[in-house]
């Protein structure tokens, strides 16, 4: 097994161990219990943890993930609009201005 994210939020691994699930990736979840621990033990070794099964996916895993984090990255930088040449803020994902949607590029 290995492990292939890990996070303060529980939802995000459960989200993540669902992606990995639809693309035949079986998971296992760690940690989920520990959370209230977090004070009395190092706040990082609390945090909830997603590991996978068969360790001859790790690299597909990975890229999965990679691709499904991607957007919230991108959303997090300002942008500007190819409609209007608007500057927007990263978490808008159209223009104020004349309505056209935010392009995210898939190699940022």
């Amino acid at each position: 097994m290995k492990k292939v994210y890990c996070a303060k939020d529980p939802l995000m691994v459960g989200h993540l161990r669902n992606v990995l699930a639809l693309h035949g990736i079986e998971c296992v979840t760690r940690k989920l219990d520990l959370t209230t621990g977090a004070g009395e033990l190092p706040p990082l070794e609390c945090w909830p943890e997603l590991w996978i099964i068969d360790d001859g996916r790790l690299v597909q895993a990975q890229a999965i993930l990679r691709k499904t984090l991607a957007p919230l990255k991108a959303v997090k930088k300002n942008w500007t609009c190819s409609g209007c040449g608007e500057r927007i803020e990263g978490q808008f994902s159209e223009c104020w201005k004349c309505g056209r949607e935010r392009v995210i590029d898939p190699h940022p």
